[in-house]
């Protein structure tokens, strides 16, 4: 799945991991006295910028130098010393994605900063003290539409060039499995791993991936803001006063939602793995049964439905218990943080404007992190993806299956009539074991 499309993925991560730590000291560190160095006035504006040119302040500026210098060291070692069929798409597609989603969170930042002043001007203008006009209302409509063209363009781009990546991993993928064809076509399942296990891997990561990236972007953006914001919260309801109260009360409820949600869904993905073999034997048996008479007879096509029902069963149980809890903590989500602004909003400490700025903030930082809670089932069918192509790797790389797999190959045998006498009942039997 990885060695295909990156080159020596352990190393190539950790390097990944490494050199963005590194990067991230250097930007937060000593950062600011480069930049100022070559030539960007990086002194702090005076409060936060509104508009299109919050992207073209000095900082901005200097980070996309930064970012792309960081990179292209990056990619010049890896092209040098590890060349790969894949790289440009594997280092600097992904290094492209990485940058549009961070660019893409940042235009929901410059939304936040928009809000501000136009929930403040309209609550004003709402007390009726004619001091608003009609024209100062327009401009800041004006300003929300520039910044919302920007992040149409950018979602555009980023969706684009993101569908194009996962087709060329997919691409990878599938051209490193048959070029193993004549080993591997005789595993159970390999005409389907390697076209619907890879099509539905490349689809998921698509959607899942960019949403890990984001989750990730989200949190560097927005837990800066929401911990200025904090200054306008001084106490919790049952709490009381409590250092950094909006920061520390988002941690609380999103470490109670993550935790929630894996230990109720914790069976999910061993089901759905064992789900998809079940369903790959009986209809691995169907299609035998259409050019050999032989072949999916009543008592052996019962017997393989038998495991599709049982388990299709056990996971309509676990999921309607898992989606209890889901359903309860996302509701009560809703309402969470106006819980914790009541005594807040009931001391008239803070304006429509940041009132609407603390919501979006709280929002944003609370998606990313429920991201396990939102996506827990595309996770869970992630996960067994995976598990059968890490299987299907190992049956071709002679390595010891893992102890499910084993599992799955002893639970479909035991149900099998009796072999008949002749070749072809015992062939039969060798067939669907395998």
């Amino acid at each position: 799945m990885f060695e295909s499309f990156f080159p020596k993925p352990r190393i190539f991560f950790l390097s990944v991991l490494a050199w963005t730590a590194v990067g991230m000291a250097i930007w937060y560190g000593p950062g600011d006295r480069i930049g100022a160095a070559l030539g960007f006035d990086l002194p702090g504006q005076a409060g936060p910028v509104v508009g299109i040119g919050y992207f073209l302040t000095p900082s901005f500026l200097w980070f996309y130098v930064f970012y792309v210098i960081w990179v292209a060291l990056f990619a010049a070692a890896w092209f040098v010393l590890s060349p790969h069929r894949w790289q440009v798409w594997s280092i600097l597609g992904s290094s492209f994605i990485l940058f549009t989603t961070y660019f893409g969170v940042q235009v929901s930042v410059a939304i936040n900063n928009w809000r501000r002043p136009f929930f403040d001007k309209f609550q004003e203008a709402l007390s009726g003290s004619g001091t608003v006009t009609a024209g100062e209302l327009y401009g800041l409509i004006v300003i929300f539409a520039e910044i919302a063209l920007v992040s149409t363009f950018v979602y555009v781009i980023t969706r684009f060039v993101v569908s194009h990546y996962v087709f060329r991993w997919r691409t990878a993928m599938n051209d490193y499995y048959m070029s193993r064809w004549p080993t591997i076509r005789g595993i159970e399942g390999a005409s389907q791993r390697v076209q619907e296990d890879t099509m539905r891997f490349a689809s998921i990561m698509e959607g899942l991936g960019v949403s890990v990236v984001d989750a990730l972007m989200t949190l560097i953006a927005f837990l800066p803001v929401l911990w200025d914001l904090s200054q306008y919260v001084t106490e919790l309801p049952l709490v009381g006063a409590i250092p950094e109260p909006l920061f520390v009360a988002l941690v609380f409820w999103a470490a109670f939602g993550t935790v929630l949600l894996a230990a109720v869904g914790v069976k999910l993905p061993g089901l759905e793995f064992l789900n998809q073999r079940v369903e790959a034997a009986y209809r691995k048996e169907l299609v035998h049964g259409e050019d050999d008479p032989s072949r999916a007879g009543p008592p052996t096509v019962a017997a393989l439905f038998s495991d599709v029902r049982r388990n299709y069963f056990r996971l309509y149980f676990h999921y309607m218990y898992f989606n209890i809890a889901r359903g309860f903590y996302l509701q009560a989500d809703n309402i969470y943080v106006n819980i914790i602004l009541v005594p807040t909003i009931v001391a008239g400490k803070i304006t429509l404007g940041i009132w609407q700025q603390i919501l979006t903030a709280f929002g944003q930082v609370s998606n990313s992190f429920q991201f396990l809670v939102n996506s827990w089932t595309t996770i869970v069918e992630m996960l067994s993806i995976y598990k059968r192509l890490r299987a299907f790797e190992a049956a071709f790389k002679g390595e010891a299956l893992a102890p499910i797999e084993q599992e799955a190959e002893g639970g479909f045998a035991q149900h099998l009539p009796d072999p008949e006498p002749g070749e072809g009942g015992h062939q039969r039997v060798h067939d669907i074991e395998r």
